[in-house]
């Protein structure tokens, strides 16, 4: 039986479980020194006046660090992806230096024997602001009379840019209605149970610098950090260990990361940093706040004519490694799953005085899913049209696949690659009951209950590319090893990177065994993020198995005396079809190949393959929320009462791990509808920077959530047929429990 589509246990769990995690947290080294930042009380001031003489002195103390005291300190951190234009003006540096742009901007960093005495000497330092007017909104930071952050640059936009197709204006000339709505999604961000740490060392021996955590992308971080410290890349060692999750938030490359390396160099010891909880909600990036003002144009029959967005996104004090990724997401992806002619967004990206914002699990998507579906259901009201038909009217036929939607994201063109949206969705409703719920709100709003009804359509691109690495081996013992360029951030790829191998390699999955996160290991990776782990790291799995596979038969013919072509790979053995007693196992295989004097001639030494898979196009998973609701008229309270998710991701690899992804993902999709907010109030400050303030969701709040999932339409454009199935769950639920 093959192990692809099997519910196996996760591997990674059992570990976790009886508590043999190794988190930075745990991380000891011998002689190990401990920092802490001083971060700016104020969003916005020239720094008139810094003087760490008292602190340099503080008992415990081992070094303190400004922006003047390194040279390495003088580049700002680079954007890995989406540039637009000139943001590179805005790029934030490791220490700030003139002035501070938001409140919990790092100032300085006192290293010193441990973490008490570290805090106690930032209070020696003394430091005088110059406090300036701080701009909060980033509409009202777009004004040509608003306070400049960046005064050298003159503007506070970062970036202005439009995505369209079709004809805008005819089709709004053209309408018979017009519907206009103003929609704002609020701030918030990923909050994980483990909040950021690194922990770095410099083996002056080797002279190599090792570095524990910098989580998702440690290849790319690797080679930024190398060129700020003046390291070749061979020397800088990243460990990506246990994350207690990841979401986006620890995408970035932080000021932090480039200061404990550095401290670490200077002193000669190991230094620790792990955040706080509040610095966590004041430092680590922020999310999904943008302004919108939207118009969709209509015929009197409900027949969509042309969408025209225009938003505003926020972006913080600094333009982080993520650049423009979300609002070009936002921009790119609102069409959706709809036949909509005409389109144009115009975006404007401005800096405001407040936590740099970057990615958080579907980043930019959720935004656009938001006010698409939104707006959908407003202009169903308008146009007397219910809800469900206006959507299945204007759904793309899967007739049309691959479609090509018009738009541009990321650098590359959106193209569905195979969909059938309609067939998903009535699934949706038949299992809800939509019918018969409509007439329960009916009854309900007789009786002065208030129930709503809300569905949200999702298509979630996955599989970014281009490329991913993986490494298999099969060993003198005939066990494989598998080694992946993507790290573990809680997705399971223990267990579905063993699942695709073992089936390649006809083994058992207990003899697969499956290691990642360290820089060494490979020649490179790309890394978790996008919902790109099994998409691009399976299908790197399944190549290089692939590879293996064909090394073992060359071997085995050669000594088994038969043609490659009738030989047979199962159960750990290759045997000649039809000849059970021409038989080898694995294990003499892999001997023989060994790279001795006696591998004979012609025949490849070892069983082993390092691949590069390459993949230009994008997945687009699919799938419909609904959702019941009940609202406390005289609280406002909101319950769910019903939830139930239909989604198509093309092939399982292991269905339980996609329903938790799926599950989980709902979970923080419910907290941004109903909970969860960054609030700044007028001066900057961040009022909600504590969890008594910024509300997560709680079993309390968590509604059961139903969850089918269709392999109806596997991805053309991979080996595997996969998509991924990692953000779903958030992008959906905003709009669904809204609407």
């Amino acid at each position: 039986m093959p192990y692809v589509g099997q519910s196996v246990p996760r591997r990674e769990d059992e570990r976790l479980l009886q508590g043999h995690g190794s988190f930075v947290g745990d991380i000891v080294r011998p002689g190990m020194a401990h920092a802490a930042i001083l971060r700016s009380p104020h969003a916005h001031a020239r720094i008139a006046r810094l003087e760490t003489g008292a602190a340099r002195t503080a008992p415990g103390v081992l070094d303190v660090l400004t922006f003047d005291d390194a040279v390495a300190l003088h580049r700002p951190i680079p954007m890995r992806m989406s540039d637009r234009g000139m943001m590179e003006r805005f790029l934030q540096h490791p220490l700030a230096h003139g002035k501070v742009r938001y409140a919990g901007d790092p100032v300085a960093v006192v290293l010193a024997e441990d973490r008490y005495r570290a805090e106690d000497a930032l209070e020696r330092i003394e430091i005088e602001y110059e406090v300036l007017p701080a701009v909060v909104d980033a509409r009202a930071a777009a004004e040509p009379g608003a306070p400049r952050l960046f005064e050298a640059v003159g503007t506070n936009v970062v970036a202005s840019f439009d995505i369209a197709y079709g004809d805008i204006d005819r089709a709004m000339r053209e309408a018979d209605v017009i519907v206009r709505e103003t929609f704002d999604v609020q701030r918030h961000t990923a909050v994980p149970m483990e909040t950021r740490g690194i922990v770095a060392e410099w083996d002056a021996a080797r002279q190599v610098l090792n570095v524990w955590g910098m989580t998702k992308v440690p290849y790319w971080n690797r080679g930024v950090l190398a060129e700020h410290l003046g390291l070749p890349e061979s020397s800088v060692h990243v460990f990506q260990i246990d994350v207690g999750g990841a979401f986006g938030v620890r995408g970035e490359l932080y000021p932090e990361d480039f200061l404990i390396p550095l401290l670490a160099m200077r002193s000669r010891r190991p230094v620790k940093w792990v955040e706080d909880r509040r610095e966590h909600l004041m430092a680590a990036n922020h999310s999904r706040q943008q302004h919108h003002e939207i118009a969709l144009a209509l015929r009197r029959d409900g027949t969509i004519l042309g969408l025209h967005d225009r938003f505003w996104n926020d972006m913080g004090g600094y333009i982080r490694t993520h650049g423009a990724t979300a609002p070009n997401n936002t921009a790119g992806y609102l069409p959706g799953p709809y036949r909509i002619p005409n389109y144009r967004a115009d975006v404007v990206l401005a800096v405001t005085n407040k936590t740099p914002a970057g990615t958080y699990r579907g980043p930019g998507r959720f935004e656009a899913n938001f006010v698409r579906e939104r707006i959908v259901d407003v202009a169903a009201r308008a146009v007397g049209v219910d809800p469900a038909e206006i959507r299945r009217r204007h759904f793309i036929p899967a007739d049309q696949m691959p479609y090509e939607v018009g738009t541009v994201t990321l650098g590359r063109k959106v193209v569905y690659d195979r969909a059938d949206f309609d067939r998903v969705f009535t699934r949706a409703l038949d299992r809800f009951g939509y019918a018969a719920a409509r007439k329960e709100q009916k009854l309900a709003r007789a009786q002065g209950r208030y129930l709503g009804i809300g569905i949200a359509y999702v298509v979630e691109k996955s599989g970014l590319g281009p490329w991913e690495c993986a490494r298999v081996t099969v060993d003198p013992s005939g066990k494989v090893s598998v080694v992946t360029g993507v790290p573990s951030v809680g997705q399971g790829v223990e267990t579905i990177f063993a699942q695709i191998c073992a089936d390649a390699l006809g083994v058992k999955y207990e003899d697969v065994t499956v290691r990642y996160g360290d820089t060494d290991l490979l020649p490179d990776g790309f890394g978790a993020f996008a919902s790109r782990g099994t998409v691009m790291g399976g299908n790197a799995v399944q190549q290089a198995a692939e590879r293996v596979r064909e090394k073992i038969f060359r071997v085995a013919a050669h000594l088994l005396e038969a043609h490659a072509d009738d030989l047979e790979l199962r159960d750990g053995h290759v045997n000649v079809r039809g000849a059970a007693d021409r038989r080898l196992s694995l294990r003499e295989i892999a001997k023989a190949a060994l790279p001795t004097p006696a591998l004979k001639a012609g025949l490849p030494p070892g069983l082993d393959a390092v691949e590069f898979y390459q993949q230009e196009k994008m997945t687009y998973g699919h799938g419909a929320h609904v959702v019941m609701v009940d609202v406390d008229p005289s609280t406002g309270r909101v319950s769910i009462v019903k939830y139930l998710i239909e989604y198509d991701i093309g092939r399982q690899i292991n269905p339980r791990l996609v329903d938790g992804q799926i599950v989980g993902g709902t979970a923080q999709g419910v907290g941004a509808a109903l909970l969860e907010e960054l609030a700044y109030d007028r001066d900057g400050q961040l009022v909600t920077a504590t969890l008594m303030d910024y509300l997560l969701p709680t079993s309390m709040e968590m509604p059961p959530v139903e969850v089918h999932v269709s392999e109806d339409d596997p991805s053309p454009v991979n080996p595997l047929g996969v998509k991924g199935a990692g953000e779903d769950g958030t992008v959906g639920a905003g709009a669904a429990i809204a609407n």
